[in-house]
Parts: C-alpha cells; structure tokens; sequence
C-alpha cells in the first residue's frame, strides 16, 4: 500500500507586492516541502527579500494567498508567524545595538523563559553549531560577522517549522559556512523545511534540492540546482553569464599607503589590540587581507580611514605624509576613498536620498558658500546609477529603499567614481549577485590599471584570489607578511587565518619575516560603531 502523499510546509499562490516605483513582487508562486532545502535565486533586485518578508509577515502583499500545512494563512506580523513555527535570518540585520547579545534573543523567545536560562540556551546552541558568541556582550561590540551568527543562534532557538535565510553566509568565513551547512543538512533531516536566498550559486548546488528563480518579481524559472552547473544558474538568474576578468599584469608605482609599526590598544573591552602591523600598497596594485571576522579587521581600517586618529602620525603614511593623526577630511584631501563593510548606518544614511549621500564622501556638486548645485548632484547620482545597474527609483530613492545589493553598488560605485588615488573597500561584494559581483572586482581591477593603490578586506577567500596581486591575513591584531597571489594557496590563507603563518619555521605568528610571535587562535570581536565615514 502506497503512502498518502506529503502535504507541502508551504504554498505561496500569486503573491503580489507593490510599491510606488517598483513591483517587488508579480504573481508569484512557490511550494516547499517538508524537509526541504529550496533556494529563492534572483539578481538584486528580484523581489527575494521582499518574498521572504511577506512569508515572514513583515509586509503584507497585496494580492495572493499564503497555505501552511495545506491551512491557509493570513499572518498579520511576524510574532504571529514565529507562533506558527517561521523564523527568518534578515540579510539587514534585526538587532538592538546597546542589549546584550542575550537580549537581543531573548526578545524573539517566549517571555516566560528567563533571562539566564536562555544564555545557558545559546551558549549550548552556540557550541552544538559552531557558532561561538559571548551572552554577555553587547552587540555593538561584534563584528558584522558576529552579528550575523546572533541572528543564526536566535532564529534556531524558536525550533522552526519553516527557516528562511536571507544571504545568511555574506559574511561569514568558509570555515564557518561549512559548520552552517551541516546545522542545516541536520534541520532538515529533522524535518524542518528551509528557504535560502545566496548569490553564491556554488553554495546553493551544494545544500539545496530544489531552486525557484526570480527576475523582475516574476517567477521565470524552477529546477534542482544539483543538476544544473554555475553558467546554466547564472543564465536562469540574470540572462546570461557573468563576464570573465582580465587580471592583467601593471606597472606598479611608490607606495601609496605605508603602515609601519602600528600599534593601538584596544577602545572596548571586546576589541582587537593592533600589535606591529606593517604594510605597503602601492600605485597600481590591489593588496588583500583575509582573516575570521573580529580579528582586528574594524581597528585596521578605523585607523587607516581616520575614524581612529590615535596613532603616532607616522605609523600611517599617504603619499609619503604622516596622516596618523589626520582626521577622514583631510585624508580624502589626500585622495583616499572608503567602503566600509556595513551599508546602514555608515555607508549610507537610510533616511535620505542617494544623492545626497554624495555628500557623506564627494564635495562636486558643494558649490562657493557651502551651497549645493543640486541638478549636479542628481546628474552624479544618476550617473552612478546607470554606470554600476543599481536597481532604484531614481537619484532622490531613499537609501533604505533599496535591497542590500543595489545599496553595495552604489555605495562601491560612489567611492570609485570619485576617482581615488587609494581606495580601501571592506567586504566589496557583500550581498550582490553574481553579475554585479564581477562587475565590481572587474571596476576595482580597471581602477588598479588607471595607477590606484587598493586594499581589499575580506572574508571571501575566492574574491581575494581573483582580484588581489599580493595578500596578507590579520588574526589577532597582527599581520602576516604578504605573498604574492601566485605563490599562495587556499589552504595556506586558511592555515594562516588562525595565526600560523611562521609554522614552518617554529610555529608562531609574526608582524614581518624574522620577527616571530607566539601563535594565537582567532575569534575576538572588534567594536562596532555606528557612524557616518563622511564626518570630517
């Protein structure tokens, strides 16, 4: 006797959202089964997110229905949703900035758990997944990695029915999203069915079993990724195949930045000590620098942008003057330009429009007297616009108004378009799709070309590789030396992200050859302020 057939977790039937400037969503339909890992594949843009927050109740669509369990359901917001079992990983993340990373959880949990009993719960749910967090901290002290594990710990604790992951690997490690990989091969065997929005097609071949693709908000395609190979996901998902990149070999020039000897202590109890960081980039070359988020990545960069001016002056060298001690306006003076790694709050003011987040970081359109040339200012914004594709309802669109991706292209294409002569960019691709992603390593390449000096901070390991022609790693305040692209190894980057970077020659961490330090294990956080880079 055959088995009665499996009703489906959930049912999505003509699903419709609109918005003043955009359909988000057009008449989409979607199936999950129990059990099921199923990808929601799209160019930014696409209407994912928008998708995910309607299962999620955090918007309500307009038209079309919504069955769990064969139950039609008609959520009013999300507490509803998380009684029925869904939990969601928000690609922004959804967390009070001055509470403990234990507030922050206990505020999605039932209120009749106390307050300890779920940190006892997190910290057990922390080291069952491999997803270490300290309780206690507040969470404007962790890294946006950090954050990005509260969110994965808090949404596992509600035991969901129904997960959805909203680019839940952008910033996390390869060594972190295979620990992830097996949390949820394990949900899933349990029953639990699971949505997963990435732009990484090689992740979703892996985990998931069934794949919807969006484009343009409608459905235009479903199939089982394990059977489909990266080019034919890339032509479902945008059309056609992301272009190759040309890594040509460039005449490199002086040094542009030189760091020497930086030392800082810590400004939080849970950050990072910078202990004798040492580094040259120069005119014409991209240096990277890879390592497990909170290492000191956030000091570095802090120091380097000038949100940090505590350093002697000449431990921060640009164009050969000593700018320690420069503040973030008299750097760009300098021709410096920044992308930091969070899009709100410090890339990017939500509330006011693209063009006039010019402003934080360009002074083109400022005209005599302070006023602005406002046709200047859209005509820049607009320009940026087209240049980078960014998916928007205008120069005057509200920063917040756009989807994580589109916001990484303006922000990137911003600083680029400024025509840097050195150019920092932490997490470059953070959240993009595939096509975007190679036209940004493929801006920062041409940029390189032009005779700009680039540092690359990420997590990514592959990014590095393909766009970076020396690399260093950061782990517990220290830098490796560097190695050339050609020389290196994905094996030896990680070997070195947990400080072993002088194993073959007594197994210690060093600031440069000859100088060896005792190893360390990575893994302590940095401080995470939430301010404008344009603050002079």
């Amino acid at each position: 006797m055959n088995a009665p057939p499996t009703a489906p977790r959930l049912q999505l039937l003509g699903i419709t959202k609109r918005y003043p400037a955009v359909v988000a969503n057009s008449g989409v339909s979607l199936t999950v089964m129990p059990g099921e890992i199923h990808a929601v594949l799209g160019e930014n843009g696409a209407g994912k997110s928008t998708l995910m927050k309607i299962i999620y109740a955090s918007v309500k669509p307009d038209e079309g229905e919504m069955l769990l369990d064969n139950r039609q359901v008609n959520l009013r917001n999300p507490q509803e949703a998380r009684a029925l079992g869904i939990s969601m990983v928000f690609q922004h993340f959804s967390l009070f900035d001055t509470l403990t990373v234990a507030e922050n959880v206990w505020l999605g949990l039932d209120k009749s758990t106390r307050l300890a009993e779920v940190t006892r719960r997190i910290v057990a749910t922390a080291s069952e997944y491999g997803l270490d967090i300290d309780p206690a901290r507040p969470v404007h002290t962790l890294s946006v990695g950090e954050m990005q594990r509260v969110e994965i710990i808090r949404a596992l604790l509600t035991n969901p029915r129904l997960l959805i992951l909203d680019e839940p690997t952008s910033v996390l490690t390869p060594q972190a999203v295979e620990k992830l990989f097996v949390v949820l091969r394990k949900l899933a065997a349990e029953g639990c069915s699971i949505l997963y929005i990435s732009h990484k097609l090689h992740e979703i071949r892996a985990l998931c079993s069934a794949c919807t693709v969006l484009r343009g908000g409608k459905v235009t395609g479903v199939c089982d990724p394990r059977e489909e190979s990266n080019a034919s996901l890339s032509r479902l998902m945008i059309g056609a195949e992301p272009a190759a990149l040309e890594h040509r070999a460039s005449t490199v020039g002086p040094a542009v930045l030189r760091v020497q000897g930086l030392a800082l202590a810590r400004q939080d109890q849970f950050g990072v000590d910078l202990s004798g960081v040492s580094l040259a980039v120069r005119a014409g070359e991209v240096v990277g620098i890879a390592g497990v988020s909170g290492n000191g990545q956030k000091e570095l960069l802090h120091a380097l942008s000038g949100e940090d001016t505590r350093a002697e002056p000449a431990m921060v060298q640009i164009a050969e003057l000593p700018a320690g001690r420069y503040p973030p306006g008299r750097r760009r003076a300098l021709g410096l330009h920044f992308v930091p790694e969070e899009r709100l709050g410090r890339g990017a003011v939500p509330t006011m429009s693209l063009a006039h987040n010019l402003l934080l970081t360009r002074t083109d359109a400022v005209g005599r007297g302070g006023w602005l040339r406002m046709r200047r200012l859209e005509a820049q914004a607009a320009d940026i616009i087209a240049r980078f594709g960014v998916k928007a309802g205008g120069p005057w669109a509200a920063a917040r108004s756009l989807s994580g991706g589109n916001l990484q292209k303006f922000i990137v294409g911003r600083e680029i378009d400024a025509n840097p002569k050195l150019l920092l960019v932490s997490q470059p691709t953070w959240g993009v799709d595939v096509g975007a992603a190679a036209q940004i390593r493929g801006e920062i390449l041409a940029l390189r070309d032009a005779g700009c000096a680039v540092l690359v901070v990420s997590e990514e390991i592959d990014e590095l590789f393909e766009v970076c022609d020396r690399l260093h790693v950061i782990a517990k305040g220290q830098l490796s030396p560097s190695v050339d692209r050609a020389d290196a190894t994905v094996e030896q980057i990680g070997q070195w992200m947990s400080g072993l970077w002088n194993a073959e020659g007594g197994g210690g961490m060093s600031a440069a050859p000859g100088r060896p330090r005792q190893a360390a294990a990575s893994g302590d956080g940095a401080v995470h302020e939430v301010t404008s880079v344009g603050a002079p």
